[in-house]
C-alpha cells in the first residue's frame, strides 16, 4: 500500500468524527439558538473540540472491539460530540 493509499484510509477513517462535529457545530450555531444559548467559544473552537473527543471515540472504538465501523462506535460518537456541544453551549466547562 503506498503512501497516498494509506492517507485515503487515515482520512476515511476520522471522516465519520469530523462531519459529526461539524454537523453539531453548525446546527447549535444556527439551529439550536431557541433552545441553547450562543456560547462564548467560537466556531473553530467548538468544532476543534468536538472533533479531537469524536477522533478518540473512533480510536476507543476501533482499540475495543478490533474493527472500524461499528454501529456502537457511531451511537457513541453522536452522543459524545452532542453532548461536548452542548457543554460548550451551556459554558459548564470553566
Amino acid at each position: 500500500m503506498g503512501l497516498l493509499d494509506q492517507l485515503i484510509h487515515f482520512l476515511n477513517f476520522f471522516a465519520p468524527a469530523w462531519g459529526v462535529a461539524f454537523f453539531c457545530v453548525v446546527f447549535a450555531q444556527f439551529a439550536a439558538r431557541r433552545w441553547l444559548p450562543e456560547s462564548r467559544l467560537g466556531w473553530r473552537r467548538q468544532f476543534s473540540v468536538s472533533a479531537l473527543l469524536g477522533s478518540g471515540v473512533m480510536v476507543a472504538g476501533l482499540l475495543f472491539w478490533g474493527v472500524d465501523g461499528k454501529m456502537a462506535t457511531y451511537g457513541v460518537l453522536v452522543l459524545v460530540c452532542a453532548s461536548a456541544q452542548w457543554v460548550m453551549c451551556r459554558g459548564w466547562y470553566e
